[in-house]
């Protein structure tokens, strides 16, 4: 179902854009690319200039490489617009302190205390929030979502619709359903 139409007539002022392409490398590793924009549909004036409509005040890229247990091994980040030049577009570098954590155990809760108020860049830092579930749809792409296997399907109990006792559980993944207030 849609969003109900606007209340009341409205003019656009702002977009943000995040976009995150997964990648299988030849070597077997898989790759993530994300960007961040935020765009303004007037021209916007800042501490250090006017920002002209349509070009952007923030656009952030930040490349992660994992192996196939999720570990990050390799990443990468770059501002390419910042409201602050020479200031914010130097950030960057700290991000390589994402190697060796895992982006589905704890990822979110670490990188928000390792970013945390000056020590990152909060746009950067929001970005890098989307990426386990980006990875994880990477991933699946290669795998069958309910492929017979001794180990619970990942995506079960993580959202609401997937609860083991829910209808979509019981429905395409019997083995695993569980009646609500059952034996677990």
């Amino acid at each position: 179902m849609p969003l109900p139409a606007p209340a009341s007539a409205r003019r656009r002022a702002h977009v943000r854009r995040i976009e995150i392409e997964g990648f299988l490398r030849e070597d077997g590793l898989y790759e993530l690319d994300a960007a961040l924009a935020d765009v303004k549909d007037v021209d916007y004036p800042l501490a250090s200039g006017l920002r002209p409509a349509g070009v952007p005040v923030h656009l952030m890229r930040v490349r992660v490489t994992l192996d196939a247990a999720f570990n990050i091994v390799d990443a990468h980040a770059c501002s390419d617009g910042v409201p602050y030049p020479g200031q914010c577009d130097t950030i960057g570098p700290a991000y390589k302190k994402l190697v060796g954590l895992n982006l589905v155990r704890g990822f979110r809760r670490t990188v928000g205390e390792m970013f945390a108020d000056v020590r990152g860049c909060t746009h950067m830092t929001e970005l890098l929030l989307s990426l386990p579930t980006a990875a994880i749809q990477t991933f699946a792409t290669f795998r069958r979502d309910n492929e017979e296997s001794p180990e619970k399907p990942f995506q079960l109990d993580r959202c609401h619709a997937l609860e083991t006792s829910a209808e979509a559980v019981r429905r395409y993944y019997p083995r695993w359903y569980r009646p609500a207030g059952g034996p677990g």
